[in-house]
């Protein structure tokens, strides 16, 4: 069975030896390599006799990544369906958490430490607690360790993030009205680019198009494709083209409503759509991309070397004010971020 369980929403393949499988929303008990725990059975209509129907290729495939790029854990054994005591010790462990969240804040404190906690997370059997923080660098932290495993008894994990992933885990509502999409449904959390914004001819504003992360919206993302797409099907500034209303220079263009301004030669501006022009000449040098004047929709399509635009602490997340910057800077950023991501630094006792 397919399972996601834990503070991160990490999904696993778990073998089990049941006939039949409810068609409701199920809690259940399963067994993975952190110790026991309380997680929900992902896709509870595909199911046949106890197997799922899906082949786990297909489920790589419904994420479009490389498998080794997927969010598909290891799994482990389903030991059985959640009880109502079950439940209610996982609301019970979870009651202390506030406390303990601030214990490890006082710790942090006396430490002084450069890294902000997000979030806490005990695993079920008690085999472990787990804290998840956000710092601009590796964290020396065996003697916060060495302190938490004294103070709470148990094992001590502790999980750097990225500021994305900590939206993940803490995020609530957006300026939208809708939970936080990272923690809503993104299974994968890629890259977004100033570009994006300004195809878009979205608000430069940091403080209207970065999210809970401090970072680029996400939903920028969502329609790109669609509007690269309609950006390439524009001519460009300054091209000659006929239309039924006599020759002209363009002089501008609506990507969303595929409508080009041309200047005829007597210096009348009409509007005409975008099939129902013929390209006579193509200017023959464009200017530069940062400069007043921006050629067309479809070279700010194409073009690559716009200035990326994210917070100044991609990785730490502490100063959530998005900032401009040059595209050397950002593609490090971005490149610093992944790796974060993909391969968190983690430590236990």
């Amino acid at each position: 069975m397919l399972v996601r369980y834990g503070r991160t929403a990490i999904v696993g393949w778990f073998t089990h030896e049941e006939r039949t499988m409810p068609k409701a929303h199920s809690k259940v008990m399963i067994k993975t390599e952190r110790g026991l725990e309380i997680g929900e059975v992902v896709g509870r209509f595909c199911y046949k006799s106890g197997v799922f129907k899906k082949s786990e290729q297909a489920v790589i495939d419904y994420y479009g990544q490389p498998p080794e790029s997927c969010p598909i854990a290891a799994g482990g054994k389903f030991v059985r369906y959640a009880t109502e005591q079950d439940l209610s010790e996982e609301r019970h462990i979870n009651a202390d958490a506030k406390q303990e969240l601030d214990k490890c804040r006082q710790f942090v404190k006396e430490t002084n430490l450069p890294m902000k906690l997000v979030d806490i997370e005990h695993v079920f059997g008690g085999e472990r607690i787990i804290f998840y923080f956000t710092a601009d660098t590796r964290i020396d932290f065996r003697e916060l360790v060495k302190r938490l495993a004294k103070e709470f008894q148990t094992r001590i994990e502790m999980r750097q993030v990225g500021s994305r992933d900590a939206a993940k885990i803490a995020s609530d509502i957006e300026v939208c009205g809708q939970a936080c999409c990272c923690a809503r449904f993104l299974k994968i959390l890629r890259t977004v680019n100033m570009k994006m914004a300004k195809l878009q001819k979205a608000t430069l504003d940091p403080s209207k198009i970065s999210g809970y992360c401090g970072r680029l919206k996400c939903c920028l993302r969502y329609e790109d494709h669609t509007y690269r797409e309609l950006a390439r099907r524009l001519p460009r500034k300054r091209t000659r083209v006929k239309t039924s209303q006599g020759e002209g220079i363009v002089v501008d263009a609506q990507v969303l409503t595929q409508l080009v301004s041309v200047k005829a030669d007597d210096g009348t501006i009409f509007a005409v759509p975008a099939d129902e022009i013929e390209i006579l000449e193509i200017p023959s040098k464009q200017p530069q991309i940062g400069k007043t004047d921006i050629s067309s929709p479809e070279q700010l399509a194409d073009e690559e070397n716009f200035d990326d635009f994210d917070s100044e602490d991609d990785e730490g997340g502490q100063d959530n004010s998005a900032k401009p910057k040059n595209a050397q800077q950002d593609e490090q950023d971005e490149e610093g971020q992944q790796d974060l991501t993909d391969d968190e630094a983690q430590a236990d006792i």
